[in-house]
């Protein structure tokens, strides 16, 4: 019975926690190593991460630094990331690759701002469809009488409550990656 509830809370974790992820890649105006972490480079014929090629740090105010860990892989790794759609230019110094991060221009806050509210609200929408069919789970089970009407009322309101508590999530990161897209 509490199955249904317990496999839809598992669902709506998982969704949030990629969401998260997401996020996390998105360009503020604070330099993170997961802006470039993912960015693939052909390493002898294999397509690998950054993350898996050399070591980001941070350097503040505004600049990422990459050491890789193989020296010839270091004009690649330069390449990969000039060539990404995040439009930044690294500079090379041995085995070691320093990114300067410019500020956001206005229009570039905007643009990144309408993008993370349009995937809060793709999260939104999947987290409605994961309902649903927790729902749909719940009253098949109680027309094959395995749950009573009332156990019935009981977890759709437990659904509903997790997807209450999910949604004020989704609205907390929400408004803090926009701040954070925001401060200059």
């Amino acid at each position: 019975m509490d199955d249904v509830v317990k496999k839809f809370e598992q669902e709506t974790k998982s969704v949030i926690d990629d969401w998260k992820l997401e996020l996390s890649g998105i360009r503020t105006n604070r330099p993170s190593p997961q802006l470039i972490e993912d960015i693939v480079v052909d390493y002898a014929g294999v397509p690998m991460k950054i993350k898996q090629l050399g070591s980001i740090s941070v350097s503040p105010p505004r600049d990422l630094q990459i050491s890789v860990w193989d020296k010839t892989m270091v004009s690649a790794v330069s390449n990969a990331i000039e060539n990404s759609p995040l439009g930044l230019m690294p500079s090379v110094d041995g085995n070691m690759i320093r990114i300067s991060m410019p500020p956001l221009t206005s229009e570039r806050r905007t643009e990144l701002g309408k993008f993370v509210k349009s995937t809060a609200e793709k999260v939104r929408i999947h987290l409605r469809m994961i309902r649903d069919d927790a729902n749909k789970n719940i009253a098949s089970q109680e027309s094959e009488k395995v749950i009573t009407e009332d156990q019935k009322f009981s977890l759709k309101n437990k659904v509903q409550e997790l997807i209450t508590k999910s949604n004020e999530e989704i609205d907390s990161l929400l408004e803090k990656k926009i701040s954070e897209i925001n401060e200059s």
